[in-house]
Parts: C-alpha cells; structure tokens; sequence
C-alpha cells in the first residue's frame, strides 16, 4: 500500500496516521494543548519552514483538528484553535510523553511535569478498562474483528488489511458472516 493511499485502509491507526502520521504534525499539536495558537509561534517554537509550517496547518483544518480563526484584519491574521476532535487526540499525546520520559530520557528527568487539575498531584497516562477500571496493557488484551470488518465481509467486500493472526483465529466467524 502507498502512504498517499493509507487513508482508505480499514485499519484505524492507518487512517490515523494519514492525518497525524509525521513528527511535525504531532509537535503542532502538541504546542496548541501548551497554548500555541499563532502562526509566528509554532515557527519559533518547532523551527520549521513556513512552506511545511503551512502544509501541515492546512492537513489539520482539512481534518477538522483545528480551526482557523481571524484575529486581526489589517494585515490579515488567524490564530489556529483546536476543535473537539483535535481534543481528543491529547491521550495519544500524553501516552507518547510518557513513553518518551520512560525511554528517551536525556538523565536530567522529564521535561514537563502534568498535574491533574482536580487534585492537584502530578499524573501518569495509564490506561484502563472503561467497563472494570483495572489498567490494561498488550499483555491482559486481545482484539477480535469489528464491524468495520465484519460488514466489509458481509457486503463481499475483501478489507485491505485483516492481521493474518485475527483471520486464523476467527476464520469460522469471518465464513459465517461471508455467507449471511
């Protein structure tokens, strides 16, 4: 598969990564939840060219992560405002900085420190079962194939891309559900 085509996939991380995917993209996003909004700032702050500052920018309105809104007529200016969907990408964030802090470290120790707000301790990124709560990692999970890929068969449709795994493992209920 092409990576011009990787947004079409049926795999969700695939078609995320068609739109967040490049280290530019995910520093942008990481400067609008710091509190970078304008142009000028993401520059300073990341050092990138303005040609792919630009690119970059546009890919994220275009994918409705953010919005760009005026905030100064003459010259013109926006300032670029996160939308609920970019919102909803700060877990990933805060899954890559801890990661990073466990594993990239330079020795010095982290460099930002997140604080819930409610209780004012500083927090990890852990995550949990929404039904139980007990953390879960790779090792207490398991995947079986969804409706993105169980209606694909119904309809006839051959996904681009079922783990070769998953197709062992749940052959008889892909069969099944090819046949309906």
């Amino acid at each position: 598969m092409r990576w011009n085509e990787i947004e079409s996939d049926v795999c969700s991380v695939a078609r995320t990564l068609s739109v967040v995917g490049d280290r530019w993209t995910l520093l942008i996003l990481r400067d609008c939840f710091l509190g970078s909004r304008r142009f000028d700032e993401f520059q300073k702050n990341i050092g990138l060219s303005r040609h792919r500052l630009t690119d970059r920018l546009n890919k994220l309105v275009e994918h409705e992560l953010l919005v760009k809104k005026p905030y100064q007529d003459n010259p013109p200016r926006s300032e670029y405002v996160l939308t609920e969907k970019g919102k909803d990408i700060h877990p990933i964030l805060v899954t890559l900085t801890g990661w990073g802090n466990k594993w990239m470290s330079d020795g010095d120790g982290v460099p930002l420190l997140y604080h819930h707000k409610k209780c004012e301790h500083i927090t990890q990124p852990q995550l949990s079962c929404n039904h139980c709560g007990d953390s879960i990692d790779a090792s207490n999970m398991y995947v079986t194939p969804g409706p993105g890929i169980l209606k694909k068969l119904q309809r006839g449709v051959s996904p681009s891309y079922v783990p070769k795994r998953l197709l062992k493992l749940f052959k008889d209920t892909l069969n099944l559900n090819k046949q309906k």
